[in-house]
């Protein structure tokens, strides 16, 4: 397991500093509901450790990752969205709209959501 930054937020969740809703957790991935979701399923799932973004995954990391996508997995069967559909989203980079440098995945779904990915 890798470091933490004192300075994340997330690191700051993980190490109990900063309240969160926990959802769900293994052993190398934490979920948590987003405080300004845009759906009604709006879950954030981290690594334990700071990983800057996406872009920043290395081959050490492989475990973590595939921790993070079963992570996600459960709680969207536990918040019922598993049979309707939800969309995992990663962001990087300030054009992406990235808000907290610590890798995250959002779990978002409870509805109809607008837009086509392609």
């Amino acid at each position: 397991m890798g470091p933490r930054d004192e300075n994340c937020l997330f690191c700051r969740i993980l190490g109990g500093e900063v309240p969160s809703t926990g959802v769900g957790e293994n052993d190398f991935a934490f979920a948590f509901r987003d405080i300004n979701p845009q759906a009604p399923t709006h879950i954030l799932v981290i690594p334990k450790y700071h990983i800057e973004n996406a872009h920043e995954i290395s081959a050490d990391d492989f475990q973590t990752v595939g921790s993070l996508f079963s992570l996600a997995q459960q709680v969207a069967r536990s918040d019922g969205v598993d049979s309707t559909g939800y969309r995992l989203v990663y962001n990087v980079g300030e054009h992406a709209c990235n808000s907290v440098g610590h890798l995250h995945m959002h779990v978002i779904g409870g509805r109809q959501l607008s837009g086509t990915m392609g």
